[in-house]
């Protein structure tokens, strides 16, 4: 009887689910521009699974998130330890063609080593 006790513990432990992703993710493909200037306060995300301007304008206002890990760690709000991860805070603003990608404007600008790495659309807020 208690090794029956002891193996549905075991057993509830391991079906307990992770937490889903709460963000969708897109990489950060340049700044908009044109022929011959560029515009760093802009700049272009290709969103996955994102492939119609009708799918693009449903990400119009999420809020969308740059983390990165810096060399010096530094205090974080609402933790105790510090840490090397930061994070770039940005609006998704409108759609850029017809393919899915959009323009966001970020607290400050992306740097340029960002271009081709991971930025996170997350699913909030809602517009519905």
């Amino acid at each position: 009887m208690c090794c029956d006790m002891a193996e549905s513990a075991g057993t509830a432990a391991q079906t307990q689910k992770k937490a889903g992703r709460l963000y969708v993710k897109a990489i950060f493909t340049g700044y908009k521009r044109a022929l011959r200037n560029q515009r760093e306060n802009t700049s272009l995300l290709k969103i996955d699974g994102c492939i119609t301007r009708k799918e693009a304008d449903w990400y119009i206002g999420k809020k969308c998130a740059y983390v990165y890990k810096a060399k010096n760690k530094t205090s974080c709000p609402n933790h105790e330890k510090a840490s090397h991860i930061r994070v770039i805070w940005g609006k998704v603003t409108r759609p850029h063609g017809n393919s899915g990608v959009v323009k966001a404007k970020f607290k400050r600008n992306l740097p340029a080593k960002a271009m081709g790495r991971r930025i996170r659309v997350m699913m909030y807020p809602s517009r519905i």
